[in-house]
């Protein structure tokens, strides 16, 4: 009897795992600018998405199947990444989609998504447009939107004693669906507060020389600059300011700060000291998979090398899409969405919740570069270092 129940139940395995194989891979369809000027975020996303899939895969797969990833090359054009998802649905026919890097292009990513109800999850897209447009299927895995990213460097500069605290500021800021809202939310706090704005700017995306910018901040008297910075503007603009022997109190750039690696590098080790950004992720966070995580990507990627903050923004939008793919059962894109809509995720970010749009309901962490290193500085209960360095050391 034993022995008949035990070759029923082989055979049901057997079974079983022969439909999954039958089955194939899921294909998971993601378009990302590899190229281009956001090709440095991009290809971070990229190394996120592949350490997910290979962690899924040595674990047995998604439901069962391993995870295929098919990576298209947007080249950070708009236009592109609309028939990269439009070819990913309805000719690669991949199973699941996820987003792409910046609010610029997951605006329009998204909204192809929508039209054919396909789950989207977006790693990189804060824009609070992204949010009014009624979609169901979006969803954005960060803490918070957009004009939420720098509440806590606002909530320390006004905890300073008011004869320490700076009294003027200046804010320019990339053309950027993205990093105006940052600015301009910090901007409208800090003026309540009484801090003046004596300059302030948005400039094209291929802006590359910031001489005449730096030029025009230093002559203001900045004591405090808050920059909308994607990448290489944030490094350019530093340098600018190292030229004109100009070094602000307090320094504040939205992303370009948390490409680690290529950040000290662009501007120089010793000149990172002091600067600050909000950043979803750290390292060193106590969060679901982190650990895993930065060691399969060290295995991956180099013994050693930590990961950029956009590469663990795509993790976390896989671990969330996977989460409702188990909870679900299936791939059936209608109950992924409403799983998501009625449940909160654990990730190496930390628990994600979402609101009826799709928009995020946690909060940013502040950080600073100190002595070499990238630490969380606020909130003090998941900080990593203690202090806080201000003012701003000049450059070096």
């Amino acid at each position: 009897m034993f022995k008949r129940f035990a070759l029923v139940v082989a055979a049901a395995l057997f079974a079983v795992t022969g439909l999954a194989m039958a089955q194939g891979p899921i294909k998971i369809g993601i378009s990302l600018p590899l190229t281009g000027m956001f090709s440095q975020p991009g290809g971070a996303a990229q190394k996120g998405y592949q350490v997910w899939a290979k962690i899924v895969n040595d674990n047995g797969g998604l439901l069962g199947r391993q995870v295929q990833l098919v990576i298209k090359d947007d080249a950070s054009d708009q236009n592109t990444i609309v028939s990269d998802y439009n070819r990913l649905i309805t000719q690669d026919k991949v199973d699941l989609v996820l987003g792409t890097f910046s609010s610029l292009l997951n605006l329009p990513a998204s909204a192809v998504a929508e039209k054919y109800h396909m789950l989207y999850v977006e790693p990189a897209g804060g824009a609070p447009k992204m949010f009014d447009r009624g979609f169901q299927y979006l969803f954005f895995a960060q803490q918070a939107t957009a004009n939420h990213q720098g509440d806590q460097f606002v909530k320390w500069v006004l905890s300073l004693p008011a004869d320490q605290r700076p009294k003027t500021a200046a804010y320019p800021t990339q053309d950027d669906p993205f990093t105006k809202p940052v600015i301009e939310g910090i901007r409208t706090q800090l003026e309540a507060a009484g801090i003046k704005t004596v300059y302030q700017t948005t400039y094209p995306p291929d802006t590359s020389n910031f001489d005449t910018i730096a030029s025009a901040i230093k002559n203001s008297g900045a004591e405090l600059v808050a920059e909308g910075a994607v990448f290489q503007d944030g490094v350019s603009i530093i340098r600018s300011f190292q030229k004109l022997g100009y070094s602000p109190k307090v320094l504040f750039e939205t992303s370009a700060p948390s490409e680690s690696e290529q950040f000290s590098s662009g501007i120089g080790m010793a000149n990172t000291e002091g600067i600050f950004y909000a950043v979803s992720w750290n390292s060193q966070l106590p969060t679901t998979m982190n650990k895993q995580f930065v060691d399969t990507y060290q295995q991956m990627f180099g013994a050693g090398q930590i990961p950029a903050e956009d590469a663990a923004d795509a993790f976390a939008t896989a671990q969330v899409m996977q989460k409702a793919v188990e909870a679900v059962g299936s791939l059936d894109q209608a109950k992924l969405k409403d799983w998501l809509h009625a449940n909160s995720v654990d990730t190496i970010l930390g628990n994600l919740s979402w609101d009826k749009t799709g928009a995020p309901q946690s909060a940013f962490l502040l950080a600073q570069w100190q002595k070499g290193k990238a630490e969380i500085v606020l909130p003090r209960d998941v900080a990593t270092s203690p202090t806080i360095t201000y003012p701003k050391p000049g450059w070096q």
